[in-house]
């Protein structure tokens, strides 16, 4: 596997207007995606579970209730891959109606924290 040259990498600004963004010290992107449930997060975890074992590409991702926060970099060449690339437009597709918070530098907030918060 190879990293993406500059040319490659024409198609992050895409990836961008979708909610997708650098993470800051890393040549990777990352994703925050909101759901209306638990159910609705876990059933869209199984989804890319099911997908990235077939590519043989595995998102680091995070959890919380209704949220999932997800970070693309392919290991075996420390940095973006094409895999990156396709994985997060399939993720895209999977994801449905779920809100994206694109903003990165905010706390993220799960429904029960923001019902709680009344």
């Amino acid at each position: 596997m190879r990293p993406l040259t500059e040319e490659d990498r024409a198609g992050l600004p895409a990836l961008g207007e979708t909610g997708w963004g650098a993470v800051e010290g890393r040549d990777a992107i990352r994703k925050v995606w909101k759901f209306k449930s638990f159910s609705e997060a876990w059933g869209f975890m199984s989804r890319v579970a099911l997908l990235a074992e077939k590519l043989n590409h595995h998102p680091e991702w995070r959890n919380v209730y209704n949220v999932v926060d997800v970070t693309l970099t392919t290991h075996d060449c420390d940095g973006l891959s094409d895999l990156d690339l396709d994985l997060a437009r399939r993720m895209d597709k999977l994801a449905g109606e779920a809100v994206v918070q694109r903003d990165h530098s905010l706390p993220i907030t799960c429904l029960c924290q923001e019902r709680a918060k009344g």
